[in-house]
């Protein structure tokens, strides 16, 4: 097992009700598996899953890149604002 971190933003930190979660995955895990988890336990989450960025460690990734214990991930899905 891995233990990540996950850094939430907008209607992701909305619909949790908090700004980051501690979680653990298996080893093997990607981003994408990471997300479809979190899609499961927040499935009003859906509509965001095609056009949610992803980073590890301050950099973009993309979703089927492996997680590795101790990364932290964040989703950044579009926001609007000025």
């Amino acid at each position: 097992m891995i233990a990540v971190t996950v850094k939430l933003f907008a209607i992701y930190q909305e619909t949790l009700g908090q700004d980051h979660l501690s979680l653990t995955l298996p080893e093997g895990s990607t981003v994408l598996d990471l997300l479809d988890r979190l899609l499961a336990d927040y499935p009003d989450l859906a509509p965001w899953r095609s056009v949610t960025r992803f980073g590890i460690n301050l950099e973009f990734v993309p979703p089927d890149t492996p997680l590795r214990s101790g990364d932290e991930i964040v989703f950044i899905p579009p926001v609007s604002g000025g």
